[in-house]
């Protein structure tokens, strides 16, 4: 495929998936107010632990609408999950064959409940974070938290580990249609698993290092489960290859 055919391709799959996020933020608009009143919970559940006085603070006359837009924007990426991994996947892998085609639907069955797990995840960790940050604050002092700024951390955690979780499909994806071996995958796990705790690092505090590993272990035991599947494939086609072989031979 030449370089124009690429960036036509990619501008497809883009519009694609852009479109199913458009549709899906909107129809989310209708559920952003509950939605909102569950995100913020943790700033009351803090309060109450820490004995002082934690508010949400709307700084500009739009904030509040500006919210409501993120809010219905993040809801819309998560409900398309199922399009735009599949366009990601398409993409990546062009013009496919019948048998990579069912490949690809076992990548959307696993990929989609590992995004929606990590987002899950996400949202766990979500509390103890807060308690965290607002455990710094000095007695007798009140919090006042930006209300953009705790949005945009809400939804960048939840995205982000559910991306994190979505990643070793794409390994093990990769190894089923003959890309990526199993070995290579292995070779690089010193790699991968520091841009793992990298990625946790940068994902929750410092600070915090319990909720670092909550994060960083079940993403790394996703490799090595990863690499697992990919070795059982190679094994697999290995021996067909043999029987193959030996079936020409005689």
């Amino acid at each position: 495929m030449t370089l124009k055919a690429h960036l036509l391709e990619l501008r497809k799959r883009l519009v694609i998936a852009a479109a199913a996020i458009l549709v899906g933020s909107v129809g989310c608009w209708f559920l952003v107010k509950p939605v909102f009143d569950f995100l913020i919970a943790p700033i009351a559940e803090a309060a109450k632990v820490n004995h002082r006085d934690v508010a949400l603070n709307f700084q500009g006359v739009t904030s509040a609408f500006d919210i409501d837009i993120q809010l219905a924007i993040t809801m819309g990426v998560v409900v398309s999950s199922p399009v735009w991994l599949y366009q990601v996947w398409a993409f990546i892998v062009p013009g496919l064959k019948r048998r990579e085609k069912r490949y690809a639907y076992g990548f959307l069955g696993s990929a989609i409940p590992l995004f929606l797990v990590g987002c899950w995840v996400g949202w766990t960790l979500l509390p103890r974070l807060v308690l965290l940050f607002v455990g710094f604050t000095p007695e007798r002092a009140t919090s006042f938290i930006t209300a953009d700024d705790y949005v945009s951390f809400v939804t960048k955690l939840m995205i982000a580990v559910g991306i994190g979780f979505v990643l070793p499909v794409f390994l093990v994806l990769l190894n089923f249609i003959g890309i990526l071996a199993s070995k290579t995958i292995l070779k690089g796990w010193r790699v991968a698993v520091l841009l793992v705790v990298v990625f946790a690092a940068v994902v929750t505090p410092s600070a915090d290092i319990v909720s670092m590993f909550a994060l960083a272990i079940p993403i790394i035991a996703l490799y090595f489960l990863a690499v697992l599947i990919a070795h059982l494939h190679d094994r697999s086609v290995a021996r067909r290859a043999t029987a193959f072989n030996a079936e020409i031979a005689t």
